[in-house]
């Protein structure tokens, strides 16, 4: 019904809204905005969101304000309004949440709101230099909910009683901490194990801290002390992969990075992510060896900023540039986020030198996002804390679907009517606590969301952990093809209904010829796809030991060139170099059209990295050396869809090429190749719109040079944005087309 019609009659109104709108603040809000335009009637939370009933003569100007001054954390996706009989009520209340099947949602944890921070700095409010200080408008909300409704007595908040001074803010609807579950004040909320100061201590002294935050345990230490940092990466045995760091406030990001508008937007959002910046190298060398680019965070738990402001109050701080601290997630390396207390004390207590714990405790782990800006718009790496469980908008609705991902990065997706919820990021599942966080994961979105899925959509990858999971449970199952996935998730998030072509680029996917496939070319359409190009094929010898052992694949690359006498000379530090040769020149070896598998041949022939400690090692040491790009003309070549880079090889091996120039070459070559192949094809097909995506779009050079060839070109780039282009957004992909497969099973 319109404004317009409303205004006509002021009989009472029903106002249905969906969303996010639980656990917002959003009930206070309507109190208030009723209050203002003299309206009666009440409020309250259901099953579907929230349900109001208003009468009086401005309940046309309610509505209309409704969607425009909504909470900072409201996300409301539709206002239903109808008129019903006017009951003559007296006033307008809150009243109590109603019970019934669910449909709507919990919203994500949000960093420390401006009133809250003031507060925490007011000697005269009751919450100063309260670390657990938090209202409807920020605070933990996902990572301590039990189930829905979002109500006190449904998260972890039930096992503190209400001092009387929070009790009167809780039931005040004028209040911006009414029914703001996790309230508390330092009379009846939770406590720290250890002091600010002892913390603060710690740092300054050159220790490593871990500390209980929002979604799990972090390790912190002084991030322009190169022992302290040294000291970390030994310990968490890490001995290459970046640390993120903290610094306390925006004004000082600019001393240690670049960042524009669009990054430093993210950094202040209530999310509070981390952001990949270039660093301006005043840090500790050890913080992000071979890189260029440095993750940056701010506070965004009232710890963080009690410390920072401890902090820069200590002497080592007083006068020169301000503090800024490792912020690393506290799990011995490849195991899921510590959030217990007892297994925390046990498991970092060689890693560090003090653990402080809290007694709140976090029901759901959930590591720092991490982000970064391409092409001007925000990607993400990894997508967990601040944003889940927000879901992604499909364009119709579907069967409720349980998809469970691959093996690394593992995320999972339930689909509810026309909303798919994607997991947090839970990581690897190649260890037994891996495995038991995935399976957690699964149980409490299906339990918060209250669904029960009627299929499990999984990798076809037989031997997969995930795969296996879904063998095991029982029901419905539906294989969904690795780079169909990665095509689908961004087909998906987009709302693309017709055909589309897919240049998927990572680094493995089981294929349908049970090859080892990750350069492909698709074509897709509905739930079907149809591989029209691929890279071409490289022997990978010592097969998986290649993907962490860059040498190998460039032997690889020497051996198809010829050049195979080169290898065992060029690759003598490695002890297996002498034995290559003799495997490429067996018939048979594992091969591989991985395009993650190029640029490790491409960076170790440079020089670059000839081992990896951490998947992706090479590629993003072999990133930050382009300082530009440059594309050697007939550098490859196209033959019945198969795309060969031979050409750029040859010229990457000779001996006038230094690194970084070879890194530009490789870069630009390659991506002009890629928009060379898709338009190709787009003429081929007469489909114009590209969905680009798989892990190697992280390479923030690959992806501006494809999306801009793509679209110079008249191309339509279809781009993760709401899910990151790795394995991160998979189980999206799958459950996207499990649902159409069972969607066109039902129609006649």
């Amino acid at each position: 019904m319109s404004a317009a019609a409303i205004a006509c009659d002021p009989t009472r109104l029903r106002v249905r809204v969906s969303g996010a709108v639980q656990g917002v603040g959003f009930r206070p809000y309507v109190y208030g905005l009723a209050k203002r335009y003299g309206l009666v009637g009440f409020v309250v939370n259901d099953p579907e969101g929230v349900t109001i009933e208003v009468e009086g003569n401005w309940a046309a100007e309610f509505v209309a304000a409704l969607r425009l001054e909504a909470p900072p954390l409201a996300r409301i996706d539709e206002i239903c309004v109808h008129q019903t009989a006017a009951l003559g009520t007296k006033d307008f209340s809150v009243t109590t949440s109603q019970a019934g099947r669910l449909s709507t949602r919990i919203v994500a944890d949000a960093a420390t709101c401006e009133q809250c921070l003031s507060e925490l700095f007011d000697p005269e409010n009751r919450h100063y230099l309260y670390p657990f200080i938090s209202c409807s408008h920020c605070g933990p909300r996902y990572t301590i909910a039990e189930r829905l409704p979002y109500d006190r007595r449904n998260t972890v908040m039930k096992a503190f009683s209400l001092c009387a001074a929070c009790a009167a803010d809780y039931a005040d609807p004028a209040s911006r901490r009414f029914h703001a579950e996790a309230i508390a004040c330092p009379t009846c909320g939770p406590r720290l194990s250890h002091g600010i100061n002892a913390i603060v201590a710690a740092i300054a002294g050159g220790q490593i801290v871990a500390v209980k935050g929002l979604g799990g345990y972090q390790l912190l230490c002084d991030a322009r002390n190169q022992r302290a940092v040294q000291r970390l990466r030994s310990r968490k045995q890490r001995p290459q992969k970046p640390f993120a760091v903290m610094v306390g406030s925006i004004a000082q990001v600019n001393e240690i990075a670049e960042a524009n508008g669009p990054e430093l937007a993210l950094l202040e959002s209530s999310a509070r992510p981390i952001i990949l910046l270039p660093t301006r190298n005043d840090l500790a060398p050890a913080l992000a060896p071979g890189l260029s680019r440095v993750g940056v965070m701010l506070p965004l738990a009232p710890l963080h900023h009690l410390i920072f402001h401890e902090l820069r109050s200590t002497a080592a701080w007083l006068a020169g540039p301000g503090p800024v601290i490792v912020a690393t997630s506290a799990n011995p390396s490849g195991e899921p986020l510590l959030i217990d207390n007892a297994q925390a004390r046990r498991r970092l207590e060689g890693i560090a030198d003090l653990i402080v714990t809290h007694d709140r405790e976090i029901l759901t782990r959930a590591d720092d996002s991490v982000m970064s800006v391409v092409a001007g718009r925000p990607q993400f790496i990894r997508r967990a804390r601040g944003y889940v469980p927000e879901p992604t908008r499909l364009a119709r609705s579907v069967p409720t679907v349980l998809a469970v991902g691959g093996a690394l990065k593992s995320t999972v997706t339930i689909t509810r009517g026309n909303e798919a919820f994607v997991s947090q990021h839970i990581g690897d599942l190649d260890t037994a606590e891996g495995l038991r966080a995935f399976e957690e994961t699964i149980r409490h979105l299906t339990s918060t969301l209250d669904v029960e899925p009627v299929v499990i959509a999984h990798d076809l990858h037989p031997n997969m952990a995930s795969t296996r999971f879904a063998e095991a449970s029982g029901r419905t199952l539906i294989a969904v093809q690795h780079h169909h996935a990665h095509a689908a998730a961004a087909i998906a998030e987009h709302g693309h209904a017709g055909p589309a072509l897919a240049l998927v680029l990572d680094g493995h996917g089981f294929g349908c010829d049970g090859g080892n496939w990750g350069g492909e070319l698709l074509l897709c359409e509905g739930s079907r796809f149809r591989r029209i190009g691929h890279l071409a094929p490289l022997q990978m010898p010592g097969g998986d030991r290649a993907a962490r052992e860059p040498w190998r694949m460039a032997s690889a690359v020497l051996h198809r060139l010829g050049r195979g006498n080169e290898i065992g000379p060029r690759f003598a530090a490695q002890r297996q170099a002498e034995r290559v040769p003799a495997l490429l020149d067996r018939q048979g070896g594992a091969t591989t059209t991985s395009a993650g598998r190029l640029f490790d041949a491409a960076a170790a022939l440079l020089g670059v990295a000839s081992l990896q400690s951490y998947e992706g090692e090479a590629a993003m040491k072999f990133e930050a050396l382009v300082r530009r790009t440059a594309i050697l003309e007939a550098g490859w070549t196209i033959e019945r869809g198969v795309l060969s880079l031979r050409p750029l090889f040859s010229r990457l091996i000779a001996d006038d090429l230094d690194a970084a120039d070879g890194a530009g070459l490789f870069h630009g070559t390659f991506a002009a190749a890629c928009i060379d192949w898709v338009t190709h094809a787009a003429r081929r097909t007469g489909v114009s719109t590209i969905v680009l995506s798989g892990g190697c779009f992280l390479n923030a050079v690959l992806a501006e040079e494809i999306d801009r060839g793509c679209r110079s070109a008249g191309l339509t780039p279809l781009v993760p944005r709401q899910l990151p282009p790795n394995d991160g957004g998979l189980s999206l992909g799958q459950a996207w087309i499990a649902a159409l497969r069972i969607t066109n099973s039902r129609q006649p």
